[in-house]
């Protein structure tokens, strides 16, 4: 553990600060647990005065953090949880819930990545803007020249989320929330760990590759303002309506978008189910996605969408009845998600305990997980890494 000394007075109020804020702690509560005055413990968080080890100590375990993972060299401090706190949505529980997720797992990932000494690399297109002008018209723009940026032409995305994270660097999470949240997906920005980006991975396939397209529209317009996307959202606000049709226009480009539909209705005078099971597999969105972006862009009348809903809707057997095996989409990162800790945390967290860079018991605590669950996924990796030829090592 990092000697207290070893920390400036200014980080290490800063953490304090932080972990008191993360614990919904007011500053005049936590200066009486300590027997002092709120301005003195507003001096200590600003650094003109250095906190002394007991009252890190009696603070630590008011805040329900330990002393180590405050002084700890490679820990995180980050400040997530006050940042949605601002927002009129984050007083909803399962807002909450979504919050305290995200930020566990930056904390934990950023921590491993610090420990093990990676570099995570981040392609980042400067933050648009969205202050003047039609925002429709500008997510339409801004999405266009964003593929255009990322060299993808104007055809459909087979993974956006490879693109997400493999192309732009942004740091993505699928993970299960509670049953019945109504949290589709979180963004937020903080330029010491970049952008992150939270879906609810209970939500279907294509679900989440709408809700991922409308968080990289947060991310290409309005980085600075983290934000909270919810099932059945009315997107009203100028912020909203632009990651909404940020991300039609990203899934779905006008013109290729166009062709597609084009081609595909040619020689018909009506448009069919299979007309739109067909587009909808093409573009890797969902049915609804599909009618609505058609609606949408005038290729169809208004309110079809509405009429297939009242007349049985486009259901999964149809579309299997027109697509056969291609209908069913295997989808990895549900099965991840419905692991205690993902595929690539784990591997980190082997690596770090292997190394003897971080105990067990660190290991427990940043994760969040007990730490019989965390024996068992070391003893299983350690198992499946029983050969040790010296071919097998990698390259540094």
């Amino acid at each position: 553990m990092t000697d207290l000394n070893e920390i400036s007075a200014q980080e290490i109020g800063r953490r304090l600060r932080i972990a008191r804020e993360n614990a919904g702690i007011r500053q005049d509560e936590a200066a009486q647990v300590i027997g002092m005055s709120r301005p003195t413990l507003v001096s200590i968080e600003q650094g003109a005065r250095r906190v002394r080890i007991q009252e890190l100590q009696s603070l630590a375990h008011h805040y329900g953090v330990s002393v180590n993972a405050i002084l700890r060299r490679e820990a995180v401090h980050t400040d997530l949880v006050p940042r949605y706190r601002k927002l009129k949505e984050a007083e909803d529980v399962h807002t909450t819930e979504a919050v305290q997720l995200l930020n566990n797992l930056v904390k934990a990932e950023v921590e491993l990545e610090n420990v093990l000494g990676i570099e995570r690399r981040k392609n980042y297109p400067p933050e648009r803007g969205i202050n003047t002008g039609d925002v429709i018209e500008l997510a339409e723009q801004h999405a266009q020249e964003l593929r255009n940026w990322l060299g993808i032409g104007s055809g459909p995305i087979t993974d956006i989320f490879s693109l997400i994270e493999f192309d732009l660097g942004i740091r993505l999470y699928q993970r299960r929330l509670s049953s019945g949240s109504k949290v589709a997906g979180l963004f937020t920005y903080e330029p010491s760990i970049g952008a992150c980006i939270l879906l609810n991975a209970n939500h279907p396939l294509e679900r989440r590759i709408q809700s991922a397209a409308h968080e990289v529209g947060h991310f290409s317009g309005t980085r600075q303002i983290p934000e909270v996307l919810e099932d059945n959202e009315q997107f009203l606000s100028r912020e909203e309506r632009y990651a909404n049709a940020f991300g039609r226009a990203f899934l779905t480009p006008r013109k290729s978008f166009e062709e597609s539909f084009r081609q595909l209705t040619a020689g018909s005078d009506t448009l069919t189910r299979r007309h739109v099971i067909l587009l909808a597999h093409q573009n890797h969105i969902s049915r609804e996605a599909c009618v609505r972006r058609l609606e949408e862009l005038g290729l169809i009348k208004k309110g079809i969408w509405a009429w297939f809903e009242a007349n049985g809707g486009i259901t999964n057997a149809q579309a299997k009845e027109v697509l056969g095996s291609a209908a069913e989409i295997h989808d990895p990162a549900k099965d991840d998600a419905s692991r205690l800790i993902s595929h690539r945390m784990s591997l980190m967290m082997h690596a770090a305990w292997k190394r003897d860079l971080m105990s067990e018991g660190q290991l427990a605590d940043l994760l969040n997980i007990p730490r019989i669950e965390l024996r068992a996924i070391i003893d299983q990796i350690e198992l499946e890494e029983s050969d040790t030829d010296d071919l097998l090592k990698l390259p540094h």
